[in-house]
């Protein structure tokens, strides 16, 4: 019992001490407990030069392009960029654009279409190429070859009605006698001697009759591989490294023998 009132009698003064404690905190200065900077002496500072001005920065150097770059660009123009006096202007345009730098449309052939131009008729496939100095090549050829063909077709159909005639027993049938003068006495004539001539002849005749035609039908195929390659080869690079050196040289046996042989050695540069 003594203990329980003792602790009530002392909540209260526990309180009391508290309050104090609180009320002397709320009346101290803040700062009061920290301890005050000690004092410095600034050292006086020397007055500043003057600044000066800083010379102007002088431009970077524009980036020339060497004269052989390209640049490719997604629209259709062509532009050009400035140049110095040693590089000259270098002429860009994008990958597609059609004009070349003379502001025309180079000309670019189709092996195709030359190759069928020349089939529906020959010549006009070099034409097409622009190649007009090989038209009076390709008339002239088909000309005399035309020409020969029908001169030995005309002189084969008459050797061969002669020797029809000869070979009968029709009298009246004597074509054969149009190959000699009209004073020309049909009986003096030797027939197994006009046999052997006309079947010689008309044979002959009839050969090279043959042999135009083929070369015709060569020549006409030659104008349309001639057409065909020339459109192909219309924008092949001629470069001026291609050249061909000849140089004497030793060459030295196969066989392995001590006698060196005086050769010349070609060399082709590309």
């Amino acid at each position: 019992m003594r203990s329980s009132r003792h602790s009530k009698a002392d909540t209260p003064l526990q309180e009391r001490i508290l309050l104090v404690a609180l009320c002397i905190l709320l009346t101290v200065p803040p700062g009061y407990f920290t301890p005050k900077a000690n004092a410095t002496t600034e050292t006086p500072r020397k007055p500043e030069a003057p600044a000066l001005p800083l010379p102007a920065a002088e431009p970077a150097p524009a980036q020339t392009l060497p004269s052989d770059s390209t640049v490719n660009l997604d629209a259709e123009m062509a532009i050009r960029l400035p140049g110095n006096d040693s590089i000259p202007p270098t002429e860009v345009t994008a990958d597609d654009y059609p004009y070349g730098l003379d502001g025309k449309i180079p000309f670019n052939p189709s092996p195709t279409r030359a190759v069928w131009l020349s089939a529906l008729c020959p010549g006009l496939g070099q034409i097409y190429n622009r190649r007009y100095w090989k038209l009076p090549i390709v008339v002239g050829g088909f000309m005399g070859l035309g020409y020969a063909t029908a001169w030995n077709s005309n002189q084969y159909q008459d050797y061969m009605q002669a020797y029809r005639d000869l070979l009968d027993n029709d009298p009246g049938t004597n074509s054969y006698m149009d190959f000699f003068p009209p004073t020309t006495d049909e009986s003096t004539l030797d027939k197994s001697w006009l046999e052997r001539t006309f079947k010689s002849r008309k044979d002959n005749f009839r050969r090279y009759r043959d042999l135009c035609v083929i070369l015709l039908a060569a020549f006409y195929l030659i104008c349309m591989v001639d057409a065909y390659v020339d459109a192909s080869l219309a924008h092949f690079d001629i470069s001026p490294n291609l050249s061909m050196d000849l140089s004497p040289t030793m060459i030295q046996p196969a066989g392995g023998g001590n006698r060196a042989a005086l050769g010349l050695n070609w060399a082709i540069n590309f």
